[in-house]
């Protein structure tokens, strides 16, 4: 009979739950870039602002908190109390990068063509998707919904391929003015992508020890094979 895992102390809990809370900050941070594109003239940097100034205050908090935990924690938690670190470290990077877009929202929402409302709102509500299955796969520790991230990280580096194209491989004779802008606020949601699936790495090596390459290899096999090589290691490790 296996000893139950004892019970997390009230400052590891608190300390994950400001992890979460964060990352509902971040997604709503990005589904307000959302709608500053979709609805101009909204000023989505003052909204924004705050959410940012909100992940400001969790950093704080957390690195303090965890520099004072760590010492004296099992091996176990010391993991957790690094993941925490780690993953507030990400949460404000993308704060930072969505408030310089919202920023740059207030000045050429209005002007932007279509394809490029219709590319930057996808990015945008990709980096939200991608924020909550970060939370849902750290709130249960679900390697799958963290994979799922990786997934929704290549269809950002294409769609900001696609704004790259239309603009810096745009003919001299054509020139604009928001094409700088918006090749940046591209950018930025890619790059805001990145560390959202940074997370979701951190989540697969908290989670199974394994690098994220050693865990999709096993994920692109059959569910029989993985089962049957299972089965064979558990009968090799009660002899």
């Amino acid at each position: 009979m296996t000893n139950p895992q004892p019970a997390p102390a009230p400052q590891m809990v608190r300390l994950l739950e400001i992890t979460l809370n964060g990352c509902d900050v971040a997604k709503d941070a990005a589904e307000a870039v959302a709608e500053g594109i979709t609805t101009p003239g909204k000023h989505v940097s003052t909204i924004v602002r705050k959410h940012e100034e909100q992940l400001d205050t969790y950093d704080r908090v957390i690195n303090e908190e965890v520099t004072l935990a760590i010492a004296g924690v099992s091996e176990r938690d010391a993991r957790e109390l690094l993941a925490c670190l780690k993953f507030i470290i990400e949460l404000e990077r993308i704060g930072d990068l969505l408030l310089n877009i919202a920023n740059r929202l207030d000045t050429v929402a209005s002007r932007m063509e279509e394809a490029d409302v219709r590319d930057l709102i996808r990015m945008a509500t990709i980096v939200a998707e991608m924020l909550a299955n970060v939370r849902q796969a750290f709130s249960v520790r679900d390697i799958p919904i963290a994979l799922e991230v990786l997934k929704q990280d290549a269809e950002l580096d294409r769609l900001r391929n696609l704004v790259f194209i239309r603009h810096i491989e745009r003919p001299s004779s054509e020139p604009r003015q928001e094409g700088f802008h918006i090749v940046f606020m591209a950018q930025g949601l890619e790059r805001a992508g990145d560390h959202a699936k940074n997370l979701a790495e951190e989540i697969c090596h908290l989670v199974s020890g394994r690098s994220v390459r050693h865990i999709l290899r096993e994920f692109d096999r059959p569910v029989e094979q993985v089962y049957l090589e299972r089965m064979k290691k558990n009968k090799l490790n009660k002899v």
